[in-house]
């Protein structure tokens, strides 16, 4: 089966080159090295996976040796869907804020766990479904009212429960996701812009209209955007969630769940209630009551 061509990687890789400094991708490192502080371990080889400067900065400390793969960093020049090393090679893999825009989630997933050894961590963070919505919105409605139709401008993305789920996919153990929301608001939507460009951001969808944005559209876009998205003093309100992934490579050390039966305890004695079968009502045991 063919992988549905999504984004433009090409073009994704070439604005993420010419990246900047931004204040999201410095949050997200600072995040990524509590939760690795947070690993009682010392990690000896690590692959860092497209992360920005600022991002591996922060993890850097946290491994004796790194390979780096990131865009403008001077280092092996790799993709998330085609990573070109062994099976087992590295004890950690780290990426930031560059899963969401792959073609192929789950085969890029499958090859980052074919690539830790067993009990190796993976940590990453990417944006979620509710970045940028408010953005989103604004051009469905400008494009609508002005052109009668809308075209791909701001990229879809995955929620928790879906990246959840593909980390059992790819053969993970003990997956968790969970999300970070923040808002930003601007007084101009040129600087929402010049942030997006900062990260590296802006519109690499394979699908995304070639031609310059028309003023026409551009204007009924800002309008519709102040109009469901804006403060009281006007200020434009831009939503970016990062989802944050951690899981492991199977190991038989790690702890597993006991099988259905196994507990040795039952649920109602602890609670110190009766069980009752389905569709009745349970209370305190004759005793307690």
């Amino acid at each position: 089966m063919s992988i549905p061509r999504i984004f433009d990687r090409r073009l994704y890789a070439q604005r993420r080159a010419r990246a900047r400094e931004s204040f999201l991708a410095a949050d997200v490192g600072e995040n990524l090295a509590q939760r690795l502080g947070a690993v009682n371990r010392r990690f000896t080889r690590a692959l860092d996976l497209n992360s920005r400067t600022e991002v591996f900065e922060a993890i850097k400390p946290f491994a004796s040796h790194w390979t780096r793969t990131s865009p403008g960093s001077g280092a092996i020049v790799a993709d998330e869907e085609a990573l070109p090393f062994a099976e087992e090679s590295f004890d950690l893999v780290v990426s930031a804020l560059s899963l969401h825009a792959v073609n192929d989630l789950p085969g890029a997933l499958a090859q980052i766990r074919r690539v830790l050894k067993p009990d190796g961590l993976f940590l990453a963070a990417l944006f979620g479904g509710a970045t940028l919505a408010e953005l989103r919105a604004a051009f469905a409605t400008g494009e609508s009212e002005v052109l009668g139709g809308i075209s791909p401008r701001v990229a879809p993305m995955a929620d928790v429960r879906d990246l959840g789920g593909l980390l059992q996919r790819a053969g993970f153990a003990l997956p968790v996701a969970d999300s970070e929301k923040t808002t930003v608001r601007y007084g101009a939507f040129t600087t929402l812009v010049d942030d997006l460009r900062a990260l590296g951001e802006t519109n690499a969808l394979a699908e995304r209209m070639k031609y310059v944005l028309r003023r026409d559209v551009l204007a009924a876009t800002l309008a519709a955007y102040a109009a469901h998205s804006a403060d009281e003093d006007g200020r434009l309100s831009a939503t970016f969630e990062v989802i944050y992934l951690t899981a492991w490579a199977p190991h038989e050390s790690q702890q597993t769940p006991l099988r259905p039966g196994a507990a040795r305890t039952r649920l109602a004695d602890a609670l110190h209630t009766e069980e009752h079968s389905a569709g009745e009502r349970a209370g305190p045991k004759p005793e307690d009551a």
